[in-house]
């Protein structure tokens, strides 16, 4: 989703991201909201590309996240309750990677496994340790792959 709304809109991403930009207006030594009747055109941007943000927040869930985001007033709320429901918190993703980390560790192909069946499932622990930002650079991969194999 963070590369659909990246690529569609990247204005749109760094108001998720980062939150909402409320135009402001310095009175004396202050700043203050502005009124919407004192909005200048890039205020009028900025307040639109907040409302876009959300709306799109709102049209790339599936109903099951509608529901968990439909109660959250910013769009970076939104953002940040669909990153934790799924990646986790920053525990559960230490210890998802953890976990992912020691199974590649303790990789081995199966007795009569098909090399296509061993890939397979050497390939789900490396992307999803991808997805967690754990990466190994391709000769490792490669190194791992050999020494994984079975004599048959």
């Amino acid at each position: 989703m963070r590369i659909y709304i990246r690529s569609t809109n990247f204005q749109l991403w760094l108001v998720i991201k980062n939150g909402e930009e409320v135009p402001m207006k310095k009175v004396g030594d202050k700043l203050i909201p502005k009124t919407e009747d004192k909005f200048d055109a890039e205020d009028i941007k900025k307040v639109e590309n907040y409302a876009k943000a959300i709306n799109m927040l709102y049209c790339v869930v599936n109903p099951d996240d509608y529901r968990k985001i439909s109660c959250c007033s910013t769009a970076k709320e939104m953002w940040d309750k669909l990153e934790v429901t799924y990646e986790g918190t920053d525990q559960v993703r230490e210890a998802k990677i953890d976990f992912l980390t020691q199974e590649y560790e303790m990789f081995r192909m199966k007795e009569h496994e098909k090399i296509d069946d061993m890939f397979d499932r050497f390939s789900k622990i490396v992307n999803d340790l991808h997805a967690l930002k754990k990466t190994y650079t391709d000769r490792d991969l490669v190194r791992k792959i050999l020494r994984s194999l079975t004599s048959e």
